[in-house]
């Protein structure tokens, strides 16, 4: 997902990600693989809405993982680097729950509020741009911090979880898919998120747990996704497909090209983990 990075890369960070007329990108390759525009579901959109590894089907899981599949309609959930928006609607459907979203990229955000409306779901799910080392929330705002790959632009991680414990109230749940770096480090490029290292940072599983720890959280589940969350796992992408409409058909060949070699070589992994602040 787009929208993470240390200050001085912000820039680049949002050059990478950004597509201008992606909200129209989405709505032609929709339409071309007949859908109604008028009477899009959820469902219809999970195809070309969920930019992350092993799109709705890990989302769920995560879901289930956080206890986030229980009907809850006071529960306050902040989705960091939300892209299009999948993951925030479909956490509304499961649970009735307000999801506030932030994004880097103002052109996802676009593009996210016009599907949210599309599907009706304005009043159960909210978009705005934001910086995850800066989130403009208060203290103790949510109940839960979500984010599906989002910090691999991140070089600054301490300074993204003790944003995501502050804006947390006590108690509340950090659920995250993240990819970590493997026993062989480093990845082969390209990357979704990075054509190279300067732009891709990730910890191993390890560093990874004890740097959250450390920011006030507690441990409650960490499991390996690997084989079901990555690149590599994802089958042929149709037209519609959200990673197609973004990376384009040659990118997103070398992609999954390199993330195959990557998962078979232990180069990067893909975590479901749930913390509990402390």
């Amino acid at each position: 997902m787009p929208g993470h990075c240390t200050r001085p890369d912000l820039q680049s960070v949002e050059r990478h990600w950004d597509r201008p007329d992606l909200a129209r990108s989405v709505l032609d390759a929709l339409a071309a693989a007949g859908k109604d525009l008028d009477n899009l579901t959820e469902i219809d959109l999970a195809v070309s809405d969920h930019f992350h590894g092993g799109g709705r089907p890990a989302t769920l899981r995560l879901a289930a993982l956080a206890g986030l599949d229980q009907h809850d309609e006071s529960r306050r959930v902040l989705d960091v680097g939300g892209g299009l928006g999948g993951p925030a609607r479909t956490l509304a459907a499961l649970s009735g729950c307000h999801v506030t979203v932030i994004d880097l990229a103002p052109s996802y955000v676009e593009a996210a509020r016009m599907l949210t409306a599309k599907v009706g779901c304005q009043d159960t799910v909210s978009h705005q741009v934001g910086d995850a080392l800066a989130l403009p929330f208060g203290d103790g705002e949510f109940d839960v911090v979500w984010t599906q790959n989002s910090g691999m632009n991140i070089a600054d991680k301490d300074t993204l979880y003790r944003g995501f414990h502050r804006v947390l109230r006590s108690g509340g749940t950090l659920a995250f898919q993240e990819p970590v770096a493997g026993a062989a480090s480093p990845p082969y490029f390209p990357l979704m998120w990075a054509d190279d290292a300067s732009m891709s940072h990730l910890l191993s599983g390890t560093e990874l747990r004890d740097l959250v720890a450390a920011t006030g959280f507690d441990e409650v589940a960490w499991n390996d996704v690997s084989e079901t969350a990555t690149s590599a796992a994802a089958p042929p992408a149709p037209a519609h497909g959200v990673q197609r409409l973004i990376m384009g058909d040659e990118r997103l060949e070398a992609v999954q090209a390199a993330g195959r070699r990557n998962l078979a070589e232990d180069r990067i992994g893909m975590v479901h983990a749930v913390f509990r602040k402390r």
